[in-house]
Parts: structure tokens; C-alpha cells; sequence
């Protein structure tokens, strides 16, 4: 046994993947830390715990996970059931969180602030991989780990309103009158939004469950209007499959959304990019910027960025790692999971051999590990952590295993001329039931979440 076999696998979140990670390798009988910045399990999703997702329990859960959970005598919810984030929090993270086998192994408020090798920085390469992990806190503590799996997510990291990619003119000067994905607009933050003029700014389901929300609102607050506004010139990603999605309730949710919009409850602005953001008399002033060149300007109270996440690499900066110029993945995942192409249900499996850097021992995973695609289910980051650990152990037979069992969603990638929402790729599923607004579980932002 190597120096390198005694140390831990360190896991980097504390999230439904993350636990999923430390679940596999307690079964693989590895040792491992997991390394949580929050103050406690599932820390990300409490932060949108009012959302109800679309993907029922079966898919929620890890195999792994749900080993240890039977034995525990864990009384699983019905597979058919839509979670909230918070039930999802509530009713799985914290009880595997608990679980006697990974809770010695959670480590709370432990920020990671940098990875690097011992004594070695990315030019160096005598040696490297015989030398440990480096994890720097932002406490300043230093841990040495075998292996790095980076379960930290994008939730962090949400993508900015100008249309370029850059922040919009003035974007920075009207942060007070900014709210990022999924506020809680029937709840918490109800008095940011009733009354006033709501500009949601995003084409995916995030953007979705929001004007649900704020639709509902306005019929019980005067005053309140909603105007939601796509960079492209149809919303026929966001309405989705309709009855053609496997997920009934995804499927329901564009639906709902078509009937508010055709009705007039909210208003919907095609061909908007975000140009320049001005405070104006306590509102803020949003002018547009359109194909021709020419300008126009909306005046609102508030803006929801429904613009979907990026992943931060910044920690690894002293890594070797490989990735794709356009997604931010790895090389050898980026053609699998490009939204032009597929959509959550017809990503193919991958694991380890698609999710290996030249950094032998680091694996970004879960929503991270799809840089800009916002392909991502929950499913999708159980079965790449499985495939992960395997590899750990050395069992590359199991690693190589990849299988994937996702629902099609009716909509087959992100490019809206072809999202149609009919055949195209996708196949029959099954009728729709009668479903609530929600949100697919890979990550706050949704399957398909808005770009």
C-alpha cells in the first residue's frame, strides 16, 4: 500500500452528489471527507427548498445511498411523489448526512479555497503523480487527499444578464434591484414583487417556476405585472414537450406557462438583450439592445436573472485540467451533453473515462462537471460519482459500466428553431397526469435550465 492509499478521497459538497460520493466510497471501503462550505447538508437546495421539482423520488435517490438509508431502517417517500428542495433536504440529504457511516466524515463551513500537489505547482511534472492532493481552506487549514471529487456545483456562480456573456452596461450599479433564479415569491419574498413590475430575464425552467409564481401572485395583488423576456425569437424550448415529456409535471409546467402568456398575464418580449441597466427614480431602466441595432427600453421594479449558472474552475488553477473551449467540460464530455444536440433525458452514460483530467485523481462532477450545458439531472451525477469511486478502487470494469436510465423530455436540445416539442428525437411517453409547477433535481437550475 502507497502513502497515497492512506490518505482520503476528499469530496467537495455536501449536495445530493456530493453525499452520493461519500455513500460509494464508504461501499468501496475507501476513506474519504467530505467538505461542505455551508452549515449543513444540502445547504444549496434549502436555498430554493419552495420549488417543487419535476422528477419524482425514483430518480432523487442513490442507489448507494439508499443502501445505507434500508438498512438504517429508512422509510422511503412513494417513488411517484414530486419533492420540494426542502423536502428533498428534509426527507433524504439530512437523514444520509446522519447516517453513522458519513457523518464523522462531513466537515461544515469548510470552504475550499484552492487545489493544488504538494510541493508542486501545475509546470512541474516529476513526480506528480505520486504526490498528494493539496486542498487549501479559505480558513487557511491545508488537508492532503489521494484524490479530489468536486461536487460543488454552479449555484454560486449564476450567469450575468448581458447578452454577450459580459456583465450589461451598469449591471453592477443596480444589484438592489436584481433577485438571481427561484426567489421565493409566494413566500418569503413576497413583498419584493406584489405590487410592482417584474422583468424576468431567461428561457428555461427556472424562469418557468418563477412567472408561475408571479402569475399567481398578480391575481391577488393589484398592481402586480410580469413581463418575461428570451433571447430568442420563440418560446418554444421553455413550453417544452407538453404531453410528449416523459416527466408529466415538466411537461405541465411549459404548458401552464403557454396558457399565461396567450392569455395576456404575461407579457413575453422576444429578441431581448440586455444592453445597459440604470437606477431610475427607485426603478431601474433596461434598455435593449435588438439584431438591428437599434434600442429600446423597458422600465421596471425588479429583475429576476433567470440567465442559468457557470462553473467556477478557479480552485484548480494549479491543476492540469483538460476542457473544452465552448462548454467548460471535459473534452471527452462536451460533445455528449451539448444542448444543440440533446436535452436531459438523451445525454448518453458517461463516468470516469469522460470525466478524467490529465490531473490524475481530480473528477469535477454533478452540475460542475456540465460547464455551460444545462443538461443535467440528478440521475445523471449518482451514475458518474458510481462510475468515479469505482475507478478509485481500481475496479475499471465497474468504472467503464456506464447505464443511464433517464426520461426523454420532449424536447430534444437547446437550439429554439428545432425545439418544437413534437417527434424530433424523442419518444412516445407516457400521458400526462396532472402535475404542479417544478423543477427537474441536477441543480437549482433545472433540466434545461435557462442560458
Amino acid at each position: 500500500m502507497s502513502v497515497l492509499d492512506e490518505l482520503p478521497v476528499v469530496v467537495i459538497g455536501a449536495g445530493p452528489v456530493g453525499l452520493a460520493a461519500a455513500a460509494h466510497l464508504h461501499d468501496r471501503g475507501l476513506p474519504f471527507l467530505v467538505l461542505e462550505a455551508g452549515d449543513t447538508a444540502g445547504a444549496a437546495v434549502r436555498q430554493w427548498g419552495h420549488v417543487r421539482v419535476f422528477s419524482p423520488w425514483r430518480y432523487n435517490v442513490d442507489p448507494a445511498a439508499r443502501r445505507l438509508l434500508d438498512d438504517a431502517g429508512w422509510v422511503a417517500p412513494a417513488d411517484d411523489a414530486l419533492p420540494t428542495g426542502a423536502e428533498l433536504v428534509a426527507d433524504y440529504l439530512q437523514p444520509l448526512a446522519e447516517l453513522p457511516q458519513l457523518k464523522p466524515h462531513l466537515r461544515y463551513g469548510a470552504r475550499v479555497e484552492a487545489i493544488s500537489r504538494l510541493g508542486l505547482d501545475r509546470l512541474r511534472s516529476a513526480g506528480r503523480e505520486r504526490a498528494p492532493f493539496l486542498v487549501r481552506l479559505a480558513d487557511g487549514d491545508e488537508l492532503l487527499a489521494r484524490a479530489v471529487i468536486d461536487a460543488s456545483g454552479t449555484w454560486g456562480t449564476p450567469n450575468v444578464l448581458g447578452a454577450s456573456g459580459l456583465p450589461a452596461r451598469g449591471e453592477k450599479n443596480v444589484a438592489a434591484f436584481l433577485e438571481h433564479a427561484l426567489p421565493d415569491v409566494l413566500g418569503a419574498d413576497r413583498d419584493r414583487f406584489a405590487g410592482r413590475h417584474i422583468l424576468v430575464v431567461g428561457a428555461g425552467h427556472s424562469a418557468a417556476n418563477t412567472l408561475l409564481s408571479l402569475a399567481e401572485l398578480a391575481a391577488t395583488e393589484p398592481g402586480t405585472e410580469v413581463t418575461w423576456a428570451i433571447r430568442s425569437a420563440s418560446p418554444a424550448r421553455t413550453y417544452g414537450g407538453g404531453d410528449a415529456d416523459a416527466l408529466p409535471a415538466r411537461g405541465a409546467l411549459g404548458s401552464r406557462l403557454h396558457e399565461h402568456v396567450d392569455a395576456g398575464r404575461i407579457r413575453l418580449l422576444t429578441g431581448f438583450s440586455v444592453h445597459a441597466l440604470t437606477p431610475t427614480d427607485g426603478r431601474v431602466a433596461v434598455v435593449v439592445r435588438h439584431a438591428d441595432g437599434s434600442d429600446e427600453q423597458i422600465v421596471v421594479d425588479r429583475i429576476v436573472a433567470a440567465t442559468g449558472f457557470r462553473p467556477d474552475h478557479s480552485i484548480a488553477a494549479e491543476l492540469r485540467l483538460d476542457l473544452d473551449p465552448v462548454m467548460g467540460a471535459t473534452r471527452a464530455l462536451a460533445p455528449l451533453i451539448d444542448p444543440n444536440e440533446h436535452s436531459c433525458g438523451t445525454v448518453p452514460p458517461h463516468g470516469a473515462a469522460e470525466l478524467g483530467h490529465p490531473e490524475a485523481g481530480y473528477y469535477a462532477v454533478g452540475m460542475k462537471s456540465y460547464g455551460r450545458a444545462p443538461t443535467f439531472l440528478m440521475a445523471t451525477g449518482y451514475e458518474q460519482v458510481r462510475s468515479v469511486v469505482a475507478a478509485l478502487a481500481g475496479d475499471w470494469d465497474a468504472a467503464r459500466d456506464v447505464q443511464l436510465d433517464l426520461p426523454e423530455t420532449g424536447v430534444c436540445n437547446s437550439n429554439p428553431a428545432d425545439s418544437t416539442g413534437t417527434d424530433s428525437c424523442c419518444g412516445p411517453a407516457p400521458a400526462a397526469q396532472p402535475a404542479g409547477k417544478g423543477l427537474a433535481t441536477g441543480s437549482p437550475a433545472a433540466c434545461c435550465p435557462p442560458r
